[in-house]
């Protein structure tokens, strides 16, 4: 039955992207622009606009580890088979004020697909889907906007867009995405209110509070923080984000005072060739797995480098390296989902993570953009109490991925 099911529902998919296919070429050849659906009459008098996209792929591991898991890579974490990732659809209303008056928006977005399980928020998914299976429902945003001249404040369920990645595919250039991207070290979803207030044409302050990290529910009762600054230069080519997260949160030793820093850096060297970074660190108060009762720390950088061969191909180039120093952030998404429809390894790995990869995107047209990308991982750190390690069947320190995925916009 699970084939069959299967079966009909790539059959499915198949056809609805090669019809996808077939408009955007279309639309391509005959606009230069990306094909959208349809927009409701009603909708576009109203400012509001729908779109999506789907985002498939397969992931080779050479390790070919029996439980078919990547270990603690996020979202493309099954070795040898075929993912769903990413069904997604959004409405959204943008406010622009024109730097005078009142405007009102907000944005829904949801999502069904395998990277349902990395985008779990306690009380609002853990209600709706079911942890045993490897499909899903999500719902990363659903917010309403305010804004009034130069300010602009957020209300609702949202992404916190502080790290050099982000969750949405079609804003990333790789497939796989970097630890200190995809939860482990960055808040990621919040629930809250966030405000930000354009200084000048340079500087934005960000600022708000929130329940925690992939909180719709606090358990602790308490707000965070999370805020900083946003500077851009006069033609956009160089950006810089400083945000500060702070505040009791939900991790492997209970509920403690966290904050972390995260800063990223965009510099646009030529029409061609771009540059982006991203420095983390982090401490967690009585946070430590290998030594209760004391802190956890963790530090890392990820740097990244862009080319644009012609109109339809880029190559691409990434470095990460991150220091869990307590084993406190990276963990199986199994042990949060209480299944084993995600990697188990438990917490406690206490050392230095590494990732090199090399990939390409092609885009036949506007609407379709194809990923191969090679990735190797390795550990230079101590196994964890129960004598674990990231790779292979949690007894390799190092992994080499061949994976691809396809991205079709609508």
């Amino acid at each position: 039955m699970r084939r069959t099911k299967g079966f009909v529902g790539a059959l499915v998919l198949g056809s609805f992207l090669g019809f996808c296919r077939v408009l955007a070429a279309q639309e391509a050849e005959s606009t230069g622009e990306p094909w959208k659906l349809p927009q409701p009459v009603c909708l576009q008098q109203a400012g509001i606009t729908i779109g999506g996209w789907v985002e498939q792929g397969i992931t080779y591991n050479a390790l070919n580890p029996k439980d078919r898991f990547n270990g603690p890579i996020a979202t493309n974490d099954r070795a040898g088979e075929y993912q769903l990732n990413q069904f997604w659809m959004y409405m959204e209303k943008r406010t622009n004020t024109e730097g005078g008056g009142w405007d009102l928006g907000g944005r829904i977005d949801a999502i069904y697909g395998t990277d349902w399980r990395f985008g779990e928020t306690y009380g609002l998914e853990t209600r709706i889907d079911d942890p045993n299976s490897f499909y899903g429902l999500a719902l990363p945003q659903f917010y309403a906007e305010v804004a009034y001249n130069d300010l602009t404040v957020k209300m609702g369920h949202f992404a916190t867009l502080t790290s050099l990645e982000i969750v949405p595919a079609p804003a990333n250039f790789f497939y796989s995405h970097s630890l200190l991207s995809c939860g482990y070290f960055d808040p990621l979803l919040v629930t809250g209110l966030q405000a930000e207030y354009k200084l000048n044409d340079h500087w934005t302050a960000v600022g708000g509070f929130n329940r925690g990290w992939m909180d719709y529910e606090d358990p602790s009762e308490t707000l965070n923080f999370l805020g900083g600054a946003r500077w851009a230069d006069d033609d956009q080519r160089a950006k810089l984000s400083l945000m500060v997260d702070a505040g009791k949160q939900r991790g492997v030793m209970g509920v403690n005072d966290r904050t972390n820093v995260i800063t990223v850096f965009t510099y646009k060297l030529t029409d061609r060739f771009q540059y982006g970074s991203q420095y983390t660190a982090g401490i967690e108060q009585d946070g430590s797995v290998i030594h209760p009762g004391q802190n956890a720390s963790w530090y890392g950088t990820e740097q990244l480098f862009t080319y644009m061969l012609d109109e339809k191909w880029s190559i691409g180039l990434r470095y990460e390296w991150v220091r869990d120093n307590d084993g406190a952030r990276v963990a199986g998404v199994g042990n949060v989902l209480l299944t084993d429809r995600g990697w188990d390894g438990l917490p406690g790995m206490a050392g230095a993570y590494n990732d090199l990869s090399l990939g390409l995107n092609w885009r036949p047209n506007r609407n379709v953009t194809l990923r191969p990308e090679v990735r190797w991982d390795w550990y230079d750190g101590r196994p964890n109490a129960a004598g674990q390690l990231p790779f292979g069947d949690k007894d390799e320190r190092e992994q080499f991925l061949l994976d691809a995925d396809l991205i079709v916009t609508f």
